[in-house]
Parts: structure tokens; C-alpha cells; sequence
């Protein structure tokens, strides 16, 4: 466990964090390629049960890479990121924390409530970091969107999340894979807890969701909503927030964030284009944990928000509403599509 004279950055020189990457997939590979470059940072290896995945971290990194959790441990580390499939989330969060080491989770949490409460409780009684990797809060974009929004009488969100469909995908569907950020997005934006949820989901192609349209509403009493599907051939990120002052439109691909506000009695209003940064949203995540490490200070992610946009995930899931019966075809074969 890093110690306090490090983590209060005490002496002339501020110890190594020294870090490691569990899975070495697409995302495990690139929180190791931004880890090995950051100052401060050593990056201990990565862990992957597969050789292929081992192999193309080698390759892509130029780190140490292990079969097994217990081989990286073994090397010593202060903290890791967890990128491993979601349903290993528990147990490989559970194992690092026994062992007082920092934790950066990737979303969603964990695969259920019940597990992702359980990390949250560990966490806390063992006095170590837990971080949630929700990225899309350090999208330039999103931090332009959430400053202009600021202090203001949020009445509606909109978020639009649409893409073809990810070949590596295979246990969740749209709503945990994509959705959830959108949830975690509204959430942050509002500071306001989601109380009513109103999903229509399809499988149009896939063996899962792949297509939601979720409303919801918060206790703030702000009116949101998510449109995400797998069925589009391009890439769409868009955010819309109406205030009772403005109007924020945010593209978070392109990174332009455009204000609308001075409304006129005869439909006018000015328009200006907001400054957006240019950092890497990853990097910026991961700076923000190894920062909440050495402080010992609060992670810009909770563990409790990471439950919280899980839950009201897996409510979208679970409480579908269902179609009048006087809606549904008698005779006929089933219509599929639109």
C-alpha cells in the first residue's frame, strides 16, 4: 500500500506508483499504453490468461506480461486497473483489495448490484482507493458541457449513442455496454438521483438488446433520454441539455460544444461555439485515480455512483414494459424490423 509520506508526496522526490493492467484486451492494452507513458508511474505488466492478448500487449506496450493475477502481485504493486471481462470484476476486485491494493474498475462495475455493492464495502473497510472508469466524464466535451451547464435550471437531456455492432461483444447488450454511460452522464450532470425509468428495448439482429430508447426522470424532476442501438453504420455521440437560460448542444466525437441563449420574444437567440480541451479522456482518467492514490483523497468516480448507473441499468433490463395485448398480431408471421 503506498505509504503516507508518498502519498502526501513528502521528500524531494515523489515515489514510483508502481501499477499494473488486468486484461489485455482492447481497452486493458490501451490503459497500459497510456500507464507506461505517464510521469510518476511505473508499469509493472499486464495480465491476460490468453498468449494471443499477451502477445499483442508485448507488442503494443513493451511490457511484462502475466498469465495470472497471482504472477503480478507477486511483483509488487500499489495499484491496478481492472479491464477484465465484466463477470470477473468481483472476484479479481475482491483479491487486490484483500491485499490493500488501489482499484480502477472498469464500467460497469460489476456484473450485478449485490457483487458491485459488495467491492464498494470492501473498499471502504480496507481504507483503499476505488475508482469507477466511467471515461466519458473526462471527455473534453462532456467537462465543457457540464461547465456550461453549471448552476443552471436543467429541464431536459437528450444523449444519442450509436454504432454497428462491436464483433467483440458477446455477453451484454446495448444497455450495459453503451447506455450506462449515458445513465452515469445524466446522473452527473443533474446531481440528482434517476427515480422513474420507462425502457423499450429490441433484438433486431443480435441474441441481446440491440436497440433502446430509455427515459427516465430524475428527483430533481428533469426529463432525460437515451437512444442507443448497434445498427447504425457509423459512430454517433451527441448530447443536448435545455436549461431554462440556454440551449447546450455537445458532439462528443468531434469535440464541439455550441451555446444557444438570449432568447427574443420573436424566436431570435445568439449562438457561440464554447472552448473544449484537448486531452486524452483516458489519460486524464487514469491521472485522475493515480491522483485520489497519493492523496488518499475522494476518486472522481465513486464506487457508490458506479452502483448507482449500474442499478439503474439493469432496471431498464429488467422492468421492460409490455405491449398491450390488443398490439399484437394474431395471424400473420412475426414482422421483424420497421
Amino acid at each position: 500500500m503506498v505509504s503516507k509520506a508518498v502519498a502526501s508526496g513528502e521528500g524531494t522526490e515523489q515515489k514510483a506508483l508502481r501499477v499494473g493492467v488486468i486484461g489485455a484486451g482492447i481497452m486493458g492494452s490501451n490503459h497500459a499504453r497510456v500507464l507506461a507513458g505517464l510521469p510518476g508511474t511505473t508499469l509493472v505488466g499486464i495480465v491476460d490468461p490468453l498468449s494471443e492478448h499477451r502477445a499483442r500487449a508485448i507488442e503494443l506496450v513493451g511490457c511484462r506480461a502475466f498469465a495470472s493475477l497471482d504472477e503480478l502481485l507477486a511483483e509488487g504493486v500499489d495499484a491496478v486497473t481492472i479491464a477484465a471481462p465484466t463477470h470477473l470484476h468481483h472476484e479479481i476486485a475482491l483479491a487486490c483489495i484483500a491485499r490493500n491494493i488501489h482499484i480502477l474498475v472498469e464500467k460497469p462495475i460489476a456484473s450485478s448490484v449485490e457483487e458491485g455493492n459488495e467491492i464498494v464495502a470492501a473498499a471502504r473497510s480496507a481504507g483503499v482507493t476505488l475508482m469507477v472508469g466511467h471515461v466519458e466524464r473526462f471527455n473534453p466535451a462532456v467537462a465543457a458541457i457540464k461547465q456550461a451547464i453549471s448552476g443552471e435550471d436543467i429541464l431536459s437531456i437528450g444523449i444519442t449513442r450509436v454504432g454497428p455492432f462491436p464483433p467483440r461483444m458477446s455477453n451484454v447488450g446495448v444497455v450495459i455496454d453503451l447506455a450506462v454511460h449515458d445513465i452515469d452522464l445524466i446522473r452527473w450532470f443533474t446531481e440528482s438521483d434517476i427515480i422513474e425509468v420507462q425502457p423499450q428495448l429490441s433484438s433486431a439482429v443480435a441474441e441481446r438488446e440491440d436497440i433502446a430508447l430509455l427515459q427516465f426522470r430524475t428527483a430533481s424532476g428533469v426529463l432525460a433520454h437515451i437512444n442507443t442501438n448497434w445498427l447504425t453504420p457509423f459512430k454517433a455521440r451527441n448530447v443536448t441539455v435545455a436549461t431554462r437560460g440556454k440551449y447546450v448542444m455537445g458532439d462528443l466525437l468531434t469535440r464541439q460544444v455550441t451555446e444557444c441563449f438570449g432568447f427574443k420574444p420573436d424566436g431570435s437567440y445568439s449562438m457561440r461555439h464554447l472552448p473544449v480541451g484537448h486531452d486524452e479522456p483516458l489519460r486524464a482518467e487514469l491521472i485522475a485515480f493515480l491522483r485520489a492514490v497519493r492523496s488518499g483523497g475522494l476518486p472522481a468516480v465513486s464506487g457508490d455512483e458506479g452502483v448507482a448507473s449500474l442499478e439503474i441499468a439493469i432496471r431498464c433490463l429488467e422492468n421492460p414494459p409490455k405491449p398491450a395485448a390488443s398490439s399484437l398480431p394474431r395471424k400473420g408471421p412475426r414482422l421483424v424490423g420497421g
